[in-house]
């Protein structure tokens, strides 16, 4: 009986960790690959055909969280997707970016108004808020750690992360 107390914590440990390691990594955004509809082998966040394949970020101008009407299209894509989720068993993370030039705070901030403004743009085009989160990372995590304007403009951006 000692024996098997013993072994019950690594057992536990085991078992949580290989539950882990059975979400599958989009290679392109280590991104989680969501199934919207288990009996159907299509996922359109896997299909480099779709309109949503690839496009997982809107990106910003300095010091701005507006929008460019540019990335519409993108949000629609995305809000369609969201949508077509039966009972909303797909979500979504938004992640809010900044470049490192300002303070921590301040780009806290920025980068949650970031990633507010594209929450409000899907809200709008019918996506339940239940399905969506924002969150800001600020200047924590960059994709270009350059200090160059073109590594800045890379950094200034909202990432859409599928739960």
């Amino acid at each position: 009986m000692y024996q098997f107390l013993k072994a019950l914590p690594l057992a536990i440990l085991f078992l949580f960790i290989s539950a882990c390691s059975s979400v599958k990594l989009d290679d392109a955004n280590n991104v989680a690959t969501v199934n919207a509809n288990s009996s159907s082998s299509y996922d359109p966040i896997s299909d480099p055909k779709s309109s949503v394949y690839g496009k997982r970020s809107i990106y910003f101008e300095f010091d701005s969280y507006t929008v460019d009407p540019k990335y519409v299209s993108t949000i629609s894509a995305h809000a369609s997707y969201l949508k077509s989720s039966p009972k909303q068993k797909i979500s979504m993370i938004i992640q809010g970016n900044t470049d490192d030039r300002g303070t921590a705070e301040y780009n806290l901030a920025l980068g949650q108004k970031r990633s507010e403004a594209v929450k409000k743009a899907l809200l709008a085009q019918g996506v339940s808020e239940l399905q969506i989160e924002a969150v800001s990372f600020g200047k924590e995590k960059p994709v270009n750690s350059a200090q160059t304007e073109a590594a800045f403009k890379e950094n200034r951006r909202a990432d859409f992360v599928y739960q």
